[in-house]
């Protein structure tokens, strides 16, 4: 249990200890978009812009602290959006209608859109990961390459598994629940992640549960999947299954790494994703 509760994004309240090596290479601010207030944090000056895209209640200062830090400032510019309901992207309240990663999906590209990227990569993890997949099947004149981490596209009974075993926020530990309770209120998170584990169960009632399945094919930008061989909460098969359908991905399985590996393994996944994203 105790492991399981590395869900789609805990172990890893990553608290952004120094902003940057430059700070006038750091803003953040809100941007309107499709009816809400999205919050964003934004560094470097590199030619190649990438979005950032957090896990389940996650943010970009939460869930990319390593990313936001060290990612190569010289090479790319760096934007970590809250999606909405999540972060400082609040209000509204997080709600997880069928089409919540979709939504995800649209307001993420619009997003960038509005800060003027035309063209940019993703790196999504878990839901995020979810989000990109979206994103870049459905954009994919706008999106030029994109590495997901921790992400399915289906969800199976094995799945739903895991997912009842961390329903109960009250089961965690302590260490485990304050840094969300810190950002969200007691209430307002566990309400929320209840509200999460229903709106991710809710795709088993699909047929073969999907949740992006058909979109897969559409997907033509270089696409890295990594992998922790030690993940328990995505099992290998949601990585095996995403690199037979996405046309010309590549698998990269880190063999110590759990669902947080960009954070524990920060140095080695950040050197593997600049590697991928100007080769």
């Amino acid at each position: 249990m105790a492991t399981l509760l590395c869900k789609r994004r805990l172990c890893i309240f990553a608290v952004l200890r120094r902003v940057s090596p430059n700070a006038r290479l750091f803003s953040s601010g809100k941007k309107s978009v499709n009816g809400v207030e999205l919050f964003y944090q934004q560094t470097g000056q590199g030619d190649h812009s990438v979005l950032l895209l957090p896990g389940a209640l996650g943010s970009g200062q939460t869930d990319f602290g390593p990313q936001l830090e060290k990612l190569d400032k010289r090479r790319f510019t760096v934007v970590a959006w809250d999606p909405r309901g999540y972060g400082r992207s609040r209000p509204p309240d997080r709600d997880f209608p069928l089409d919540f990663f979709h939504r995800d999906a649209k307001d993420a590209v619009d997003l960038m859109q509005a800060l003027g990227f035309r063209h940019f990569s993703l790196l999504g993890w878990s839901d995020g990961g979810i989000t990109a997949l979206i994103a870049a099947a459905l954009n994919p004149a706008i999106i030029k390459k994109m590495v997901v981490w921790g992400s399915n596209a289906y969800v199976s009974e094995q799945d739903l598994k895991i997912y009842s075993a961390v329903r109960d926020v009250s089961m965690w530990s302590e260490r485990m629940r304050r840094p969300m309770e810190e950002m969200y209120g007691p209430e307002y998170f566990s309400q929320t992640w209840e509200r999460w584990v229903d709106g991710i169960s809710q795709f088993a009632h699909n047929p073969q549960g999907n949740i992006c399945r058909e979109l897969l094919q559409l997907i033509i930008c270089p696409t890295l999947i990594v992998h922790g061989a030690k993940d328990p909460i995505v099992p290998s098969f949601h990585p095996e299954y995403l690199l037979r359908k996405i046309q010309g991905s590549r698998l990269h399985v880190l063999p110590e790494g759990k669902h947080n590996l960009h954070l524990r393994f920060a140095t080695e996944f950040n050197s593997l994703v600049e590697d991928f994203l100007t080769e």
